[in-house]
């Protein structure tokens, strides 16, 4: 199999690349290097990936159209996995127009690619953060996602709306997959659990926004790219190919899957499992809420395991456990 995989020298799209050639299939990545986190870590993923027999890629923005049709056409992919994408909740506060450039634009790009060279399936990001305002959990793909709370989760939205559209239009297969904080090795500098892990064995202080009453379904990355494998056999049909509880919908080929580990845990119980990993106690600086924020995620997977007959299960202090020991070799090697 062809596939062709946008943002693999981002943290989940690595993963996922790595998981690919694993299994003896073919990859071509498109990454756009940019600097939102250290550069040189998006390298040494890319440098690893091109280590393997079957890797291929390229450097360039989403949002340069002329690149990435070539590179596609090129490759003729049978499969697109669209991973990359301009993250972080906070930073959509700071500069919302790498949002609009990145995660609609970008994505257009994408859609277009697919829509011409007529892949099998198409499958694309999406958040948790989708639910926003949403205060029944766990959340389900049917439920209503119409309040979002930041620019990013607005962006995300977008894609999805317009992702259906182009599998009505074009009866192009899409799947969106929306991730429940994703974690663990080769992880996002910005986030908590790379930032808490570094301060706390530097003895420096952490931020804990919502004094701590804050909720999430961590996700570790092995579960997640596990399940986005599976997803892409788990090709959206018309109609009558629905299972229970999908969110396929009536009029395109297209639906909406959770990716989380469905299990509901605190942010205070999240670092005491990097503390017990760390054999350090976190000096906690109680912050309010970060506008954009929202208190709780949870995810319902029940779909993801009808289609796929998998669900992530890793538990929370074994995945923080994986990957304190991978900081502790990846900081001593950059040190």
């Amino acid at each position: 199999m062809r596939v062709f995989v946008t943002g693999t020298a981002g943290f989940i799209g690595y993963h996922l690349a790595k998981l690919l050639l694993a299994e003896g299939h073919r990859v071509h990545g498109l990454d756009g290097m940019t600097d939102y986190y250290d550069v040189a870590l998006k390298r040494r993923r890319h440098a690893m990936l091109l280590q393997t027999p079957g890797f291929t890629a390229t450097e360039a923005m989403l949002e340069d159209q002329a690149t990435l049709d070539r590179v596609a056409d090129d490759f003729a992919p049978e499969v697109i996995v669209h991973l990359a994408a301009q993250a972080g909740v906070r930073y959509s506060l700071e500069n919302p127009r790498a949002y609009i450039d990145a995660n609609i634009i970008g994505t257009f790009n994408v859609m277009e690619a697919a829509r011409r060279l007529k892949v099998a399936h198409l499958l694309m990001a999406s958040t948790s953060s989708v639910y926003g305002a949403n205060a029944q959990m766990p959340y389900a793909e049917a439920d209503k996602a119409d309040t979002q709370m930041s620019f990013y989760a607005a962006t995300k939205k977008a894609n999805e709306a317009m992702g259906h559209a182009y599998a009505h239009l074009h009866a192009l297969p899409t799947t969106m997959f929306r991730f429940f904080t994703v974690y663990g090795p080769w992880g996002r500098p910005d986030m908590a659990l790379f930032k808490f892990t570094e301060a706390i064995l530097a003895g420096r202080p952490i931020d804990v926004y919502n004094h701590g009453a804050m909720w999430r379904d961590f996700t570790y990355v092995d579960d997640l790219v596990r399940a986005i494998r599976l997803l892409i056999d788990a090709v959206p049909g018309g109609p009558e190919t629905a299972v229970a509880g999908d969110s396929l919908s009536p009029v395109a080929p297209y639906r909406v899957v959770n990716i989380g580990n469905s299990e509901k845990v605190r942010l205070t119980d999240f670092i005491e499992a990097i503390e017990a990993a760390t054999g350090r106690t976190a000096t906690r600086n109680l912050m309010p809420m970060q506008p954009g924020d929202v208190p709780a995620t949870w995810a319902d997977a029940t779909l993801l395991q009808t289609l796929t007959g998998y669900r992530p299960q890793t538990d929370v202090r074994e995945g923080v456990a994986r990957f304190v020991e991978w900081w502790r070799g990846y900081a001593g090697a950059a040190g």
